[in-house]
């Protein structure tokens, strides 16, 4: 049984990606410092509170433990906040992932499985988007990613290190049993908003912009399940352990869902009234987005099996009723319904 690194194991999708390892015969183990993250989602994963600022808890973190790889996905990932404090991004995500690789070259630890994203692309000429799109990113967190993916290869060229990027669209829905989802404070990704009114916490569904050049006239976007998503990750750990290349893949399903959609699908999965606004567009916003996943489907053996808009949000509407998602709205003083 190999032994993995997860940094930020904690988070959203890290803590799902916990799951998929140890049904794979994996042994994780978990970095976080839960400043997004929180304990409960590692579940009984071997678990360290650390952060990558500090080569201690690298140090900490490799040693004794024989870590066969890393799946790092420990990073800012507000793209409005990475606007407004470039600095954080810049300093964290790039500085720590620098050192990260560094003390996997201290202990001989040569595969990682990165976590990017389609922010990397920019805003493109059309979709779907295939990997060999160039890269364009438009706020300082898709740069953040671009820039870690080249020092991926950089480390390659000097050291050997074996990676995978996964660069992935719009991560949606929970865990099928419920015990572990999407929960950040504050919360800014659409179907968990959409989900946190249907539950009684107030506020309406903001449409940023109505008049793009799509059936409805609102934004399109490729939402892929979290499980998925997981899945993905443990494709690419084996993709390295077999010896093949590194390499870049996208990860979405290859069709898109509308705002309105999305919406739509949210009353009636909840069966609640959800009280809707158009807003003015938002600066930077691509009218669609939408992945070509052919790559990752012949390369890597993957595609989604849990990513239709119906299952995606009827997987988070009962997390979002659940014990423990009921638990963290209550600590972070949210009302729930």
């Amino acid at each position: 049984m190999s032994r993995v690194l997860v940094t930020g194991g904690a988070g959203y999708i890290g803590s799902h990606t916990l799951r998929a390892l140890q049904g794979r015969d994996y042994t994780p183990f978990c970095l976080d410092n839960l400043s997004t993250g929180y304990r409960e989602f590692a579940g009984d994963t071997a678990f360290l509170a650390g952060d990558l600022a500090r080569q201690s808890d690298i140090d900490e973190a490799f040693r004794n433990r024989d870590i066969s790889a890393v799946i790092h996905f420990a990073s800012h990932a507000l793209v409005e906040e990475s606007c407004r404090n470039p600095h954080k991004y810049y300093s964290d995500n790039i500085s720590n992932a620098l050192r990260l690789l560094e003390g996997m070259l201290r202990y001989g630890v040569t595969r990682i499985v990165f976590s990017s994203s389609c922010a990397t692309y920019g805003m493109p000429a059309r979709v779907p988007i295939d990997e060999s799109f160039p890269l364009d990113p438009v706020n300082p967190y898709g740069t953040t990613k671009m820039v870690i993916e080249r020092m991926l290869r950089d480390y390659e060229n000097a050291h050997g290190l074996r990676w995978i990027a996964l660069r992935y669209f719009n991560a949606a829905g929970a865990a099928h049993d419920a015990g572990i989802g999407e929960w950040h404070n504050p919360e800014t990704h659409l179907i968990p908003r959409l989900l946190n009114i249907a539950c009684g916490m107030g506020g309406c569904a903001e449409i940023y912009g109505e008049d793009y050049p799509t059936p409805d006239g609102t934004c399109i976007r490729d939402y892929i399940h979290v499980m998925d998503l997981a899945l993905a990750h443990v494709a690419a750990l084996e993709h390295l352990f077999a010896g093949r290349p590194s390499d870049v893949f996208n990860l979405g399903t290859g069709q898109g869902a509308s705002v309105r959609q999305v919406l739509d699908r949210a009353r009636e999965v909840t069966g609640r009234r959800i009280p809707a606004a158009v807003m003015p567009r938002r600066p930077g916003d691509p009218p669609e987005l939408v992945a070509n996943p052919e790559k990752a489907r012949v390369v890597l053996g993957w595609e989604a099996q849990h990513s239709s808009l119906e299952e995606i949000v009827e997987t988070a509407w009962r997390w979002r009723r659940g014990g423990l998602c009921q638990a963290l709205a209550a600590r972070s003083g949210a009302s729930r319904g």
